[in-house]
């Protein structure tokens, strides 16, 4: 391919995706990755500020269209079904993604830099949900709580939708381990 030739970002993490899986994370260069992907190492920084952000590239528009589901839930709703709004338009992201979602999963599994920084990335998101809930009304220790559990359902949900025995959609994945920590909560 060409480096004039459009969709260079996807190329680019499709590339450094497939390097990070069949070489691992720390063996793979930007240079490896540019050339795989077409392009040069100059078009690569011009997308990634280095090779780690290609596996979370993704993460400020997840958190927005979290927080904006958040944001635009029914005024009556309680905080949890409120974060339940943002599970669900999160999860509507990864239709279609489960591999990719996997083989990104596994090459963060083999890292621990890059567990790290998908922990920060869960932090921030928790931290934005919390504020979202606070604009709704919800007190504190409510608005944390509540973030928190919800980050945790969206985490435990997507690890188990990656697994390969499972089918099913993230959606319906993340509803029931929704549905499972309100009964745990509920002490059932």
């Amino acid at each position: 391919m060409g480096r004039w030739e459009p969709n260079a970002r996807e190329r680019l993490a499709k590339a450094a995706l497939e390097l990070y899986s069949e070489r691992g994370y720390e063996q793979t260069t930007v240079a490896e990755i540019a050339k795989r992907a077409g392009l040069t190492e100059r078009t690569f920084f011009r997308h990634y500020a280095d090779k780690r952000e290609v596996l979370f590239g993704g993460s400020v528009a997840l958190q927005d269209l979290f927080v904006n589901a958040v944001a635009e839930a029914p005024e009556p709703a309680a905080p949890i079904d409120a974060a339940a709004a943002g599970l669900e338009a999160a999860a509507a992201v990864f239709d279609g993604r489960r591999e990719h979602s996997r083989q990104r999963q596994a090459v963060i599994a083999a890292n621990a830099e890059l567990q790290e920084r998908e922990l920060i990335k869960l932090a921030s998101l928790s931290a934005a949900l919390a504020d979202a809930l606070r604009r709704r009304g919800v007190t504190e220790p409510a608005a944390s709580l509540t973030a928190e559990a919800g980050v945790a359902v969206f985490k435990v949900g997507f690890e188990r939708w990656t697994a390969a025995a499972e089918e099913r959609t993230l959606s319906q994945v993340v509803r029931e381990s929704l549905e499972e920590l309100k009964a745990v909560t509920a002490g059932g």
